[in-house]
């Protein structure tokens, strides 16, 4: 999913890197203008992995405010609580003062899938990136 999603960011020529939680250092936050984050669902809430990242952001609270944030997540099954996770993502995102734009299309608040991505996951990841792509265009 995640390549997909830059995919999309890369359609609107804006620079992106995708990497894996365990590869990024909390202070890259501050160099970037636009994050967006997924996860595994686990127990209808993001991955621990994810979370020990999200809590280690705190010693940058205030200092992301503004920026373009966005989310996504899986699981495998579809009772597998993929929109809780997406919405304690971008919980974290809006505490920090991130701005997030929905979607009226597929996934409102970011694509979800369900076991391996289908084509559906496909185009709404790429939607989602064009999303953030376009408004980090915009505001920056």
């Amino acid at each position: 999913m995640a390549q997909f999603v830059e995919q999309g960011v890369r359609k609107t020529n804006v620079e992106v890197e995708t990497k894996k939680v365990k590869e990024v250092n909390v202070d890259e936050l501050l160099d970037v203008e636009g994050i967006i984050l997924g996860s595994p669902t686990y127990f209808g809430v993001m991955a621990s992995e994810m979370k020990q990242f999200v809590d280690k952001s705190i010693k940058h609270f205030g200092k992301l405010n503004g920026k373009v944030g966005g989310a996504f997540a899986t699981s495998g099954g579809i009772g597998g609580g993929n929109e809780t996770t997406i919405i304690s993502i971008i919980e974290a995102l809006l505490i920090h003062g991130m701005i997030i734009q929905g979607s009226t299309k597929g996934g409102h608040y970011g694509p979800v899938g369900i076991g391996s991505p289908d084509s559906r996951v496909e185009s709404e990841c790429i939607a989602l990136g064009e999303r953030v792509g376009e408004l980090v265009k915009k505001l920056f």
